[in-house]
């Protein structure tokens, strides 16, 4: 067999990106049909997405441990296999429980995936010796692009979500088998100290908490785009899903130019630049919530967005002190509770005032990126050097 070449093993790794993007989009594209489906109220859906970031918990103590003693090229494989056989389960249950239990599952396996692909990219970035991490998150954009598509053409051929999951699963398992065989053997800096009890490195927490920031709005417009459409927007039910699609073509489009973008401007600039977009596009579909400037206010957000997740990851990944898959796992941790954790408190918020509430409350988080990449600390610096 020939040799595997760095080209090679960025196909594969990117492959997997789009599998958990896919596995992830096709979820959040029919979340307002399983919550019509049960009945839910804003707040009772706020409350059954807590089920997400309690199975990422459950998996915290074992997503660093098993990356680093087993490699991520094992656990990607497990835990995308995981990913998607676990998503037709959501379309299957037929009540509150049942469907938390899943997204337990779903979430655990999500988070499993999140650090081990994470810690794949960050080899296959040091193979090629420039920055290309974006683009990796970039093909899990573009799967939420397609995702989301997907779902919209489902809903209009009457597919249910139980139907629509079981496509994904195949689709999902079938380039997870293709893609193994291409990724790295061995991780980068796997020879650096494991997990261990002591407190991690305030660099590590600070790049952390601008993941959390930023994968929080992400999470925001993944469960909640379709439905501020559907009941503050409310525009024709067969366009429901387009301010989805929106956020997710430019975010998309943003990840795989902002490689380039940020080589040029640097890591803080480009981090205020997405700060600024984020609060404005979603300020904008709060004060002037009909169609249109909604959809702009979307595609501004997705733009936004674009940059953030990969430049926290990328300075986790530069960690000397522990090995980059314990890194990753306190990055993408910390991160991943933004994303998985914000879409239920947009739902308990909503709940007690309304949605446009909610999302101005997101548009503030997203201003805080621009404070925390400005702060004179390690945080900018090491994000400048994986730049």
């Amino acid at each position: 067999m020939s040799e595997i070449t760095p080209h090679q093993r960025r196909v594969a790794v990117s492959a997997l990106f789009f599998v958990a993007g896919l596995c992830f989009a096709s979820w959040a594209s029919r979340i307002p049909d399983i919550a019509l489906k049960l009945g839910l109220s804003e707040g009772e859906l706020g409350q059954l997405l807590l089920a997400l970031p309690a199975g990422a918990l459950l998996a915290l103590p074992l997503a660093g441990w098993a990356v680093h003693t087993y490699g991520s090229r094992v656990v990607v494989m497990l835990a995308a296999s995981l990913y998607a056989t676990s998503l037709p389960l959501l379309g299957w249950t037929d009540g509150f429980w049942s469907l938390a239990a899943s997204l337990v599952v779903f979430g655990f396996a999500g988070n499993l995936v999140n650090v081990s692909v994470n810690t794949q990219a960050i080899g296959v970035q040091q193979e090629y010796g420039k920055p290309i991490m974006a683009s990796f998150h970039g093909l899990w954009s573009l799967a939420g692009f397609l995702g989301g598509a997907l779902g919209t053409l489902l809903i209009r051929a009457d597919q249910t979500p139980f139907q629509h999951f079981l496509l994904v699963m195949g689709i999902g398992l079938i380039i997870t088998m293709l893609a193994h065989q291409r990724t790295l053997p061995q991780d980068t800096g796997a020879d650096a100290p494991g997990p261990s009890l002591r407190r991690p490195e305030p660099h590590l927490l600070r790049i952390g908490l601008i993941a959390f920031c930023g994968m929080l709005c992400e999470g925001c417009m993944f469960d909640w785009s379709g439905v501020y459409f559907q009941k503050v927007v409310r525009p024709d039910a067969t366009l429901v899903t387009l301010g989805y699609v929106a956020c997710m073509s430019t975010m998309a489009l943003g990840r795989f130019i902002s490689d380039s973008l940020t080589h040029r401007i640097g890591a803080t600039r480009m981090l205020q630049l997405s700060s600024a977009l984020i609060t404005m596009g979603l300020l904008i579909a709060v004060i002037w919530p009909a169609f249109i400037p909604a959809v702009i206010g979307f595609l501004l957000v997705g733009f936004g967005i674009a940059s953030v997740t990969p430049l926290a990851y990328s300075a986790a990944g530069r960690a000397t002190t522990v090995s980059p898959g314990v890194a990753l796992a306190i990055v993408t941790t910390v991160g991943f509770f933004g994303f998985l954790l914000g879409p239920p408190l947009i739902g308990l918020v909503a709940e007690v005032f309304n949605l446009r509430v909610s999302f101005a409350m997101v548009a503030g988080l997203g201003a805080a990126i621009s404070l925390l990449a400005a702060r004179k600390s390690p945080t900018p610096t090491a994000i400048r050097q994986a730049a």
